[in-house]
């Protein structure tokens, strides 16, 4: 009897950026047909560990096996040859292409286009009648969502006839219902012997579709095991290297006075639709209220109203006084100095500027304050040891304030954007999607942070597409549906079931919906969700 051969092989994998190291002598097998997850802290060195298998970067130490072969990576192209694709958090699509062109871009038969157009088309028909990964040819990527971005990308590897698939983060911008459709996807990819590597920080993502997972800490593989042979607990712990709280430890909120009062708040876009139908709803000091909703409809422009990025008609109080909703005293600058900190939903697009070094970004807004000037000048000492500061305090590793932005993990950036606007001892916090694409280990950190603010009389107001997260955090949740508040509800009293058919703008919950109806009103709900991101 002779021992299948594993898809992938990897053994004694090192890799550093200066004097960070990223893998230390990493060995993983992974057994074709299978789809095996990889699991970790951000910065524990999983996407690096990818990175170096599909070519991206080039490992200090160790070697490459692909069915049993030694196989020399030097680029993505090689990757490609060896039947390798890639689908990477942050989607590399080209957005005024349509699907067709984003597929076959790098791939085409010779200079003739139309030949490898006509081609693409018939191998995608195909494709998608095998996989269940249906798309609209012809659509522009802009004109579609993420959850349709990503079956793209998926395409694309297919197209190039990967056999193997490695996915970082695939559901960090999904919507619940997106991530189910991907999942079996996958599923399927798995039985028709497609080789899947998962890299994700969600664990109950792991029980569901995993069948063997590896955990890595500190750039080290600490663990390989079955999926059947393990539990959350465990993986956590594994990954963390302590016993990790998986749910929010608080006591009942204490609400005082009104900090943040919203009367008939509306918005239009520059296409001239509108995007906030007339929002009422307040937020008390010692509480968070969290808003619930598939993303698209109007949570983005309601905190980018409050937090000075967008204009809108109607009426915001905070603490009794008038927000300028319109006027030179309706920007970003003004609301933070009336006492209002912001951690945006994009953190890349709209938190950080990733070419900076960690320093400047902790004092993007706030670099007129007297504490980091020097005259007429930023003293740039005060805010390198407050930048310091603040990292040891957050967590933010590696603790390096000259370090640039975009060399820190998702997990890790998130940090030093709450770090910056916690800090600041705001009277209202703005938070959006606060631990999207983080781990487990920052995850109840950040939540940490969060309740710790709301029991020292804080306002928080919290967007969040993860409904166990708004339950947790929240004291009183409030559902969006196509700009709308359709309802309030108390956590203790509801549960994802009726806050899905709120979000789907079903408020009769007395009667059965058909299934149709409300994939329907979902549909609806979420056509232009995410083009943003």
């Amino acid at each position: 009897m002779t021992s299948t051969a594993p898809a992938i092989e990897l053994k004694g994998i090192s890799k550093a950026f200066g004097p960070v190291q990223a893998n230390k002598d990493i060995s993983i097998r992974v057994m074709p047909g299978t789809i095996h997850g990889i699991i970790g802290e951000n910065g524990a060195g999983k996407s690096t560990l990818m990175s170096i298998l599909y070519g991206f970067y080039k490992a200090d130490a160790g070697e490459i096996f692909i069915g049993g072969q030694k196989t020399e990576i030097p680029d993505s192209q090689a990757a490609i040859a060896a039947g390798i694709g890639m689908v990477f958090q942050h989607f590399k699509l080209v957005e005024n292409f349509t699907v067709l062109e984003n597929i076959i871009l790098g791939a085409e038969d010779g200079r003739m286009l139309r030949p490898s157009l006509a081609k693409a088309r018939a191998s995608l028909l195909e494709l998608a009648e095998d996989y269940g990964l249906h798309v609209e040819p012809d659509a522009l990527i802009e004109d579609i969502g993420v959850g349709m971005q990503q079956r793209v990308e998926i395409l694309k590897a297919l197209y190039r006839q990967a056999d193997i698939l490695i996915l970082d983060e695939p559901t960090g911008v999904l919507t619940p219902a997106e991530a189910d459709q991907l999942f079996r996807i996958l599923g399927r990819l798995r039985s028709e012997g497609k080789t899947i590597i998962l890299i994700t920080h969600k664990l109950r993502e792991i029980m569901d579709i995993t069948d063997t997972v590896s955990v890595m800490r500190r750039g080290e593989m600490t663990a390989t095991v079955k999926t059947s042979e393990t539990s959350p607990q465990e993986l956590a712990e594994l990954m963390v290297g302590r016993k990790v709280l998986l749910r929010v430890d608080k006591t009942p909120a204490k609400p005082g006075e009104v900090v943040l009062d919203i009367k008939g708040l509306k918005v239009v876009d520059d296409q001239g639709v509108e995007r906030l139908r007339g929002i009422d709803l307040q937020v008390r000091a010692g509480e968070v209220v969290g808003i619930a909703g598939v993303a698209g409809n109007g949570q983005s422009e309601l905190l980018e109203v409050l937090g000075g990025y967008e204009q809108g008609t109607g009426s915001i109080t905070l603490n009794g006084h008038s927000l300028d909703l319109t006027g030179k005293e309706s920007d970003g600058r003004s609301r933070r100095r009336r006492g209002i900190a912001h951690v945006p939903e994009d953190r890349q697009r709209e938190g950080l500027i990733m070419d900076f070094q960690a320093w400047e970004n902790t004092a993007f807004g706030y670099h007129h304050d007297d504490a980091y000037r020097a005259g007429i000048l930023m003293n740039n000492a005060a805010v390198r040891a407050d930048t310091a500061t603040k990292m040891e305090r957050f967590d933010v590793r590696p603790p390096i304030p000259s370090l640039a932005a975009k060399n820190f993990s998702g997990g890790n950036q998130q940090k030093i954007v709450l770090a910056r606007e916690i800090e600041r001892n705001p009277d209202l916090l703005l938070v959006g999607q606060p631990t999207r694409g983080v781990d487990i280990g920052a995850i109840e950190f950040i939540h940490q942070q969060i309740v710790a603010l709301r029991d020292q009389g804080k306002a928080i107001l919290l967007v969040s597409v993860e409904l166990e997260e708004i339950l947790a955090l929240s004291d009183r949740i409030a559902v969006m549906f196509d700009g709308r508040v359709m309802g309030e509800r108390l956590p203790a009293e509801t549960d994802e079931k009726e806050l899905g058919l709120l979000m789907a703008g079903i408020t009769d919950t007395d009667h059965p919906h058909s299934v149709e109806e409300i994939e329907a009103n979902l549909a609806h709900a979420g056509g232009d969700a995410h083009k943003e991101v």
